[in-house]
């Protein structure tokens, strides 16, 4: 019977992984049907706008696959053989009841505990997402873990501080010896105007008697040696 040919199919593709050079050949993740892609939201504040990702990077891709690893009799090797008969060409609630009633029969597990495994699968991934996050609250310097070094990361943000910090010294240093500049220039100015001044005075005094005394000389000359003194 084709159903039952399925059904043997999508046992054997699941509890029975062909080896490869590389290693145990992995199926591609697929969407559970009429169901949505699951979605994970978090409440991290960025510096900016995330990147636009297509696709996660292979090695968290291996992360979640490690654990998400059973032993074959659990609710992931369950999803595994759902997807295998919905390649079939099932669906819906068939879909389900067929590929329980052919899981049950291999692993001997029923209702409540593959829902039990569901659970416990969803706790392992909630547990691991809080971890990640507070290692990237670590990494970014929202928090300070005891007993652990500051991340390059951080490290890269004390010195942008210090050097924040130092370039604002310089500036208010800068800002003094331009106002003691200014104060400078000002005494300055005034100093050699009073020079200008000065000389300019003095210049006067010495031409108004530098004059007189011509004038006195002259008149001695002109009035006393010519009458014959």
């Amino acid at each position: 019977m084709p159903l039952f040919d399925n059904i043997t199919k999508a046992a054997k593709d699941f509890f029975i992984e062909e080896a490869s050079v590389g290693g145990p050949s992995v199926a591609a993740p697929r969407p559970l049907p009429d169901q949505p892609a699951p979605v994970m939201l978090g409440n991290i504040p960025a510096p900016g706008p995330a990147p636009l990702l297509t696709q996660p990077e292979q090695r968290h891709l291996d992360h979640i696959r490690q654990l998400l690893a059973g032993d074959g009799k659990d609710f992931m090797a369950f999803t595994k053989m759902v997807s295998s008969l919905q390649a079939s060409g099932l669906g819906g609630p068939i879909l389900y009841r067929t590929a329980f009633n052919a899981f049950s029969a291999v692993t001997s597990l029923d209702l409540p505990a593959l829902l039990k495994s569901a659970e416990q699968f969803e706790l392992k991934l909630t547990s691991d997402r809080n971890s990640i996050l507070e290692r990237h609250r670590e990494k970014v310097g929202e928090i300070r873990i005891p007993n652990v070094p500051p991340s390059p990361l951080v490290q890269l943000q004390q010195q942008e501080q210090q050097l924040q910090t130092g370039l604002a010294d310089l500036t208010r240093q800068l800002e003094e010896a331009q106002q003691r500049l200014l104060a400078v220039r000002q005494q300055l100015q005034e100093q050699q105007q009073k020079a200008a001044t000065a000389l300019a005075s003095y210049e006067l005094a010495h031409a108004t008697a530098a004059a007189e005394l011509k004038a006195h000389q002259q008149a001695v000359q002109s009035f006393l040696l010519q009458s014959g003194g």
